[in-house]
């Protein structure tokens, strides 16, 4: 890939899955979909409203999380974006350790909320920069959080898709799998299989992912950059070099 930065790629893939969102939660440690989420705004002029975990200066609730899980209780968030250490071919996933629980061979942080976003929120959207079977396993040695929930149990959201520095995965909630919907710049559909731990439906013709546009890499060089680096300092700095902070 030339003229552009990986993060500004996923960025901007993670901006179009967003969509036409009215409120977007983005969780502490986030600073990609962050930025796709400021992309967007600067992009709208406005939308969508973004609750930002990671510093009190981009979060507007004087109580933290307890009144995010209220809104998302509500129906009032649209999109969450969800990691794990380990994530599977039914969009399980794993933020607890590896091993036989209780008796784990690593211990991960931990949950915290993600169950109940999943399960809340209007959409999930799965995001993980590294690709590799040790990340996209054929099944989570724990479930943090559940891809899908049998007839009878009340489940608002779910997964929309799985974004990864790879590969685009768009979910199919009707079969439980995964579809490879694109192969970003510099990878081929057999890469993407080789690092893939579960199995997943490939077409006969997977598409490139779409590449930043002028105006888009306008954006993130420039207000994106700016308003990233507030909440965000290391990261900005180590895509865009130097943007001057907001006053």
């Amino acid at each position: 890939m030339t003229g552009y930065a990986t993060e500004e790629l996923l960025a901007c893939a993670l901006a179009r899955l967003v969509g036409d969102a009215g409120h977007v939660a983005v969780g502490a440690a986030s600073p990609i979909p962050a930025t796709a989420c400021t992309l967007l705004r600067a992009k709208t002029g406005g939308r969508p409203r973004i609750s930002l975990q990671h510093r009190r200066r981009g979060n507007p609730f004087t109580e933290g999380s307890r009144e995010l899980f209220d809104l998302a209780g509500q129906g009032r968030i649209d999109v969450f974006f969800l990691g794990g250490a380990q994530i599977d071919g039914e969009a399980n996933i794993n933020l607890v350790g590896t091993g036989e629980y209780p008796e784990l061979e690593r211990r991960f942080p931990g949950s915290f909320g993600s169950a109940f976003m999943y399960f809340a929120a209007k959409r999930t959207i799965l995001f993980r920069e590294e690709h590799s079977p040790r990340v996209l396993v054929p099944k989570v040695d724990f479930i943090s959080a559940p891809g899908w929930s049998p007839a009878g149990v009340w489940r608002r959201g779910g997964p929309q898709a799985l974004l990864t520095g790879k590969a685009l995965f768009a979910w199919d909630a009707a079969r439980r799998r995964f579809r490879l919907e694109s192969v970003h710049p510099g990878h081929a559909p057999e890469d993407i299989r080789a690092a893939t731990g579960f199995e997943y439906d490939c077409p006969a013709q997977v598409p490139a992912t779409a590449e930043p546009a002028a105006e888009e890499l306008a954006l993130l060089r420039g207000p994106v950059a700016r308003e990233i680096a507030a909440s965000y300092p290391d990261f900005a700095r180590r895509v865009w070099g130097e943007p001057a902070l907001p006053a």
